[in-house]
């Protein structure tokens, strides 16, 4: 008798056809040597654009950087997401146009540095024990509520490492952005994330063994 044969893979859907003003973005950076210095140039001027637009959507909170400060900022995003986006380059498949896709670098690296100039001048307290403030909203809550941040409390207390505790109090209780607690811990933000991730498993699996030990 013979066995069930396996199934085929699924075949990886090809990637959409490039349009053509993404296709010769794609080709102009990726010229050889200083051929491809005029499209980079352009490249950065696009960034550019995008940086100033983002931050000033965001000037509501940055009304008290100088306007010269801001530019700073602007071109500071506009570099980092340039350097960005080039190393990135060969994985652009062109699901979006690739001015959609270049612009989200400048957005994020404008973010980043709004983020970071506001919190320059404030003091990020790590307090692994803060997690106890949860005590006043446990005497406010309804009977059910309270049971349940009591139960958080105790998880926090229990299963996470005094490293994990004050990541995610910086994070979830004093609302500290992860890209300025990677810079004040002179750390990664990827390592930020995997510490975050670790302590929310740890909390989890240990709230699902006190619901159905």
């Amino acid at each position: 008798m013979r066995g069930v044969e396996p199934a085929p893979a699924a075949a990886t859907a090809p990637p959409p056809p490039l349009d053509p003003d993404s296709r010769a973005w794609v080709r102009g950076l990726t010229l050889p040597g200083g051929e491809r210095d005029v499209d980079v140039a352009r490249l950065h001027a696009f960034l550019l654009r995008a940086a100033r637009f983002e931050l000033a959507r965001r000037r509501t909170a940055l009304r008290d950087v100088p306007a010269a400060e801001l530019d700073d900022l602007a071109v500071q995003a506009a570099n980092d997401a340039l350097v960005a986006l080039m190393r990135k380059l060969p994985t652009f498949r062109g699901d979006s146009r690739f001015t959609t896709w270049a612009a989200k670098f400048a957005i994020l690296e404008a973010s980043v540095k709004a983020r970071r100039w506001a919190w320059q001048h404030r003091e990020v307290t790590l307090e692994p024990e803060a997690w106890t403030r949860l005590a006043p909203a446990v005497a406010a809550a309804d009977p059910e509520e309270a049971e349940r941040l009591r139960a958080i409390a105790a998880a926090i207390r229990e299963c996470l490492s005094p490293h994990q505790r004050e990541i995610l109090v910086a994070i979830a209780l004093n609302d500290v952005p992860i890209d300025v607690l990677a810079d004040r811990l002179q750390t990664t933000r990827g390592a930020i994330y995997k510490t975050l991730h670790d302590a929310r498993r740890n909390l989890r699996a240990h709230l699902a063994r006190e619901v159905d030990p």
